[in-house]
């Protein structure tokens, strides 16, 4: 495994994230001996780090993490991210925070996280998207900086990120802001225009460069949706490919897949291994987050990480077809 920097945090982080959410499912709906080794095989891996959230499985998640992080040893325990939402209409931004963070670590079994997560959208204003809150929510006196900062004090987590989903305008503000240690950033191989530019008038949302917005402000970045829930890796579908950048469509999202596998096949390996690959291309990315729905899908993350970046030809390939919003401009 290799290890990229975490931002400005000093912390190095392997280039997969084992992803403990809802789209992929293993630690919510697998039954324990599978769930057990799918830790262990990850920590084996040299997988460093867990990302998960109050929402996934309405809890159930960060509960299964509590008894399957207490069978590792003190040497193996991983970094552990989470997430939380918070409701601007009700109030005391700070005091839904400090109830989220005290809820998750109730359930997690523990007494701090690594970095705890804003999860909303972030928007303009409130609900451009739906559950979005307004950048004044998240920057503004009493907000979720503040709030997340508090947490920081206590020592009930060492930093701390946001969810870079919404408008991209919104998530540059916030990243421009230096207030935040990390953004999970949307990025793959079907959209890429959080890490180059796309040209005007492709259907799907640009998110304005938002890696290199972040390395220029020393925020790490976890590549999500790197298999655009699952649509890149398969033609099976679970009914969880919901999708959350702006304008996303599943069915759009299988046409162009269709493009890309015609156009290379398998020969950068299998359709997740080629997803991977081009999202650890980027250097820049700190960690590809995978979520995994069995044991298989962590088996094709780990060996594309063994695999490495696309070669410059590869990338090429891809980007003369994001380049014509894989086939739709003329």
């Amino acid at each position: 495994m290799k290890y990229r920097p975490y931002g400005n945090t000093g912390l190095e982080i392997s280039e997969i994230v084992f992803g403990a959410g809802a789209v992929g499912g293993i630690l919510i709906d697998a039954d324990d001996e599978t769930r057990r080794t799918a830790i262990r095989r990850a920590i084996d891996a040299g997988i460093n780090w867990i990302d998960t959230a109050a929402s996934y499985g309405q809890g159930r998640s960060e509960e299964a993490l509590a008894w399957l992080l207490k069978e590792l040893s003190d040497d193996e325990q991983p970094y552990l991210s989470t997430k939380f939402n918070v409701d601007p209409e009700q109030g005391d931004i700070p005091g839904q925070i400090e109830r989220s963070i005290g809820e998750s670590l109730k359930r997690l079994d523990r007494e701090s996280v690594d970095v705890f997560q804003l999860h909303n959208r972030v928007s303009e204003e409130r609900g451009w998207f739906p559950g979005s809150i307004g950048v004044d929510d998240v920057l503004g006196e009493n907000g979720v900086s503040d709030g997340l900062q508090r947490l920081v004090d206590q020592g009930l987590t060492r930093y701390i990120g946001f969810t870079a989903t919404g408008e991209s305008s919104a998530i540059h503000k916030v990243i421009a802001s230096e207030r935040f240690d990390s953004a999970q950033v949307y990025y793959n191989i079907l959209n890429p225009s959080a890490g180059r530019a796309v040209p005007s008038g492709a259907s799907a949302y640009d998110f304005g460069n938002l890696i290199d917005a972040c390395h220029a402000h020393g925020v790490a970045v976890m590549n999500i949706r790197v298999l655009a829930a699952g649509v890149i890796a398969t033609d099976v579908r679970h009914g969880r490919e919901v999708p959350v950048a702006p304008g996303a469509d599943v069915s759009m999202d299988e046409d162009s897949t269709a493009m890309l596998v015609e156009a290379l096949g398998d020969s950068q390996g299998t359709r997740a291994q080629l997803a991977v690959r081009y999202a650890l291309s980027n250097p820049n990315v700190s960690g590809v987050l995978v979520g995994m729905a069995e044991l298989d899908h962590l088996t094709q993350a780990l060996g594309a990480q063994e695999l490495g970046p696309l070669s410059s030809d590869v990338l090429s390939r891809i980007h003369a077809l994001v380049d014509s919003d894989y086939g739709r401009l003329s």
